[in-house]
């Protein structure tokens, strides 16, 4: 890209759905040249603008997403949050120059009050980027003991055990045109979760309009009664090959019959049978859950710890 830091660089909000869409570009574009996890894969990106209850556009957003571009256009960087006080950064590996500049801005606008008189901001960094470590170590951010871990299965020769669900379960999936089976499926992330927030609107807007699901690889395991007792939600990106797995829940009635293990297996079979290269699985430091990734075959796990500064 030449001598990035004689470009005129710009600043300035999120607008509109355009930039949505450039902002998720920027992510599947910096896949293949930046380390796992160093942007956010493009189905998270998607479920931040289409997993709501509706599909319209938020105005808060403008001012909770700042993005940085070229004088020609082309967008290279993006700051945004999830979740209270955090902010995430995504962006292209040739312009890590902007790098302080994006965590300034979130210092300034996503930062939170919290008890104390204080505001709180928390920035995840994996721990090969000591680049970012050292920015965030300059500006007086703390390193902390919470984090989580991403995992990844490449296919290649991986040998994919077969499984069958337990007596009495059946396999299905969600179709998205049903509402009623989106309900179900909102009743059991509530369940799993122990949430009681989701609906079965925002999975219908994610499965009409997110480029990323797909149709057919949303599992659900069947209970006697019909109900949804297991599901494994698993998006998937066709030009870069790689599915995701987000996310795995068991009802609480229904655990201990290993359906989840069984799901993401049956999963990893439809992936490879489109062609996926890889597959991904991201966690806390959730023993059980990490037990199960490791005993069905992710490997190669990238740390990720909360760094976070007190203002």
């Amino acid at each position: 890209m030449g001598n990035n830091q004689s470009q005129n660089i710009i600043s300035r909000p999120i607008r509109n759905d355009d930039d949505f869409w450039k902002v998720r570009q920027l992510l599947d574009d910096t896949y293949n040249i930046t380390p796992t996890g160093f942007n956010w894969e493009v189905r998270r990106w998607d479920g931040w603008r289409f997993y709501n209850k509706t599909l319209d556009w938020n105005p808060d957003w403008e001012k909770q997403v700042q993005i940085w571009e070229t004088d020609y256009g082309e967008l290279v960087g993006a700051v945004h949050p999830e979740g209270k006080n955090s902010a995430f950064l995504q962006l292209h590996p040739d312009f890590r120059f902007l790098e302080e500049e994006m965590i300034v801005w979130a210092e300034d606008n996503l930062a939170k009050p919290i008890e104390g008189g204080k505001s709180q901001l928390n920035i995840y960094v994996f721990e090969y980027d000591s680049p970012r470590k050292l920015i965030l170590e300059k500006r007086g951010f703390e390193k902390t003991a919470s984090g989580g871990v991403l995992r990844r299965l490449r296919f290649g020769n991986q040998f994919l055990p077969k499984s069958e669900l337990a007596d009495g379960y059946i396999l299905d999936i969600v179709n998205g045109e049903d509402i009623n089976d989106c309900q179900k499926l909102a009743d059991l992330i509530n369940a799993a979760f122990n949430r009681d927030f989701h609906t079965a609107d925002e999975f219908q807007i994610f499965s009409k309009h997110a480029p990323s699901y797909c149709k057919n690889m949303d599992l659900v395991a069947l209970a006697p009664d019909g109900s949804y007792a297991a599901y494994a939600g698993i998006p998937y990106n066709k030009d870069k090959l790689y599915g995701i797995f987000e996310p795995i829940c068991t009802h609480p009635d229904h655990q201990r019959k290993g359906l989840a293990k069984t799901l993401m297996i049956k999963g990893l079979h439809r992936l490879k049978a489109l062609g996926a290269k890889d597959v991904y699985v991201s966690t806390g430091d959730m023993i059980p859950a990490n037990k199960l990734y490791d005993s069905i075959g992710f490997t190669e796990a990238y740390k990720e710890y909360m760094w976070q500064k007190l203002l």
